[in-house]
């Protein structure tokens, strides 16, 4: 029956865009986020969505859709460029089996990143696809937030949809996007005109928030909590009532305090102790291991260089007899340990370019959102309000997404370099309105120089 329901869905929306092909590229982004192939249990695990719903969006904008507006910008072509450069180290990659299977998703993942942006012309592109790509998140997000309701949660024992632990359905990456899309749905609350403004949208709004703080809890990722916490202060600078939103936010904390289990607080405490939890020793073990490998190769081993690091670092062990708690330190070997940073997956899979390319892409979108809402920020007209708010929440969720990815191997992460698509399609859109009025200004000037000129000649 849920195979059904999820094939009549995508039929239905496949017929919709023979009129409108930009439904295909929703339909792509809905596909790629909540991959219902992978919630199914007969025929549709057997059919390639993605691959059908990729080809759909592609071929309907080429075809079918119109280009005016459409341009190529700087940002598309530093992706095409990190694009070509994977590629090349995929072909002289220290493990070529391994390093095909993450090329295999990360090329779609950026050329749609870098298709995006020429579909999104219209305000109501952009307001589309920000809503489709926050409610397919959603979907996820509030099953999640209901089991952690009803069934409480843990670190690695939280299934979601699916009994894979890898995508957005991996804890720490769907706690960082949830966290990050905050600020996207409260836009949604003030100037949404897809749902408009109501008291029904508002109480959603608050649900989903409430939903999306429990999944940190839930999966007890430290990362989720540092999320927060970054959101919180990018808060401070939308917020007019700055001490009471400080203290409002510190009584939340305090009231939820005895609700978290025990389970919850010894995991965070290894944010401060991170020499006590095996997984936070090694973090710091694998990125010293790459700073040492790409001294040897700064142009990066390729997808998953990782396997071949190989190390020993001390763990304390407790013991605890009776009152007595003794402590002892033991030497671990291990190896084959992920990168568990964005920075340092980079810079390991694709060294000192390709890294290079990538902070320079996420730096280029924090100034362009900025620049953007400073533009923005006193427009009187309604039809331009919507803007300046838009970059300020896709800068806090990029912003979030960069303080999660410090501490995750999800550089290539598809919800994110959707944003990054989103972004640059903000951006050009800002660009045509100012290009247009600055021509209009052009011929307005040259018709009062005309005017004045006429003028003259006939008093002459």
């Amino acid at each position: 029956m849920k195979d059904l329901f999820f094939l009549a869905f995508i039929a239905f929306v496949l017929l919709l865009g023979l009129r409108r092909p930009f439904l295909w590229v929703l339909l792509y982004v809905y596909i790629d986020i909540l991959a219902p192939q992978r919630i199914g249990y007969s025929i549709i695990t057997t059919l390639p969505l993605s691959l059908i719903a990729f080809a759909a969006a592609f071929g309907g904008w080429f075809a079918l859709d119109r280009k005016e507006g459409a341009r190529f910008t700087l940002r598309q072509g530093l992706m095409l460029a990190l694009l070509v450069y994977c590629w090349w180290t995929t072909g002289r990659a220290d493990f070529p089996e391994d390093a095909l299977t993450k090329w295999d998703w990360v090329w779609k993942a950026l050329l749609f990143a870098i298709f995006l942006p020429l579909t999104l012309t219209t305000r109501a592109r952009i307001e589309g696809l920000a809503l489709v790509l926050l409610l397919s998140v959603a979907t996820i997000v509030i099953a999640t937030g209901l089991k952690v309701v009803l069934g409480g949660g843990g670190y690695g024992e939280l299934n979601f949809f699916v009994d894979d632990n890898s995508g957005i359905y991996e804890s720490s990456t769907l706690a960082t996007v949830a966290i990050g899309l905050i600020p996207l749905l409260w836009w949604f609350v003030k100037h949404g005109t897809i749902f408009r403004p109501h008291w029904t949208v508002t109480a959603f709004a608050v649900c989903l928030t409430f939903a999306c703080l429990l999944v940190p809890i839930g999966t007890e990722a430290r990362t989720g909590l540092l999320c927060i916490a970054a959101l919180a202060v990018l808060m401070l600078r939308h917020t007019k009532r700055r001490f009471l939103f400080i203290a409002g936010a510190g009584m939340l904390g305090l009231v939820a305090l005895p609700f978290l289990p025990q389970s919850y607080y010894d995991r965070m405490a290894t944010i401060a102790q991170p020499g006590g939890d095996e997984s936070a020793s090694t973090r710091v073990a694998v990125w010293k291991w790459t700073l040492d490998y790409v001294e040897s190769k700064p142009l990066g081993g390729g997808f998953d260089a990782y396997r071949s690091n190989r190390f020993t670092y001390t763990m304390p062990v407790k013991k605890t007899e009776g009152a007595t708690t003794t402590v002892t330190y033991q030497e671990v070997e291990d190896k084959a340990r992920a990168y568990h940073s964005s920075i340092f997956e980079m810079l390991g899979e694709q060294g000192w370019p390709g890294l290079g390319i990538w902070l320079l892409l996420h730096a280029l979108g924090l100034w362009q959102m900025e620049r953007i809402q400073r533009r923005w920020k006193r427009a009187g007209n309604e039809a331009e309000r919507w803007i300046g708010p838009l970059a300020g929440a896709l800068q806090m969720g990029a912003i979030i997404y960069l303080v999660g990815a410090t501490f995750q191997g999800i550089a290539y992460q598809p919800v994110m370099l959707m944003l990054v698509g989103l972004q640059i399609g903000l951006n050009t859109y800002c660009l045509r309105i100012d290009s247009a009025r600055a021509k209009l200004d052009r011929s307005a000037s040259r018709k009062a120089v005309a005017a004045r000129q006429m003028r003259g000649a006939v008093a002459a």
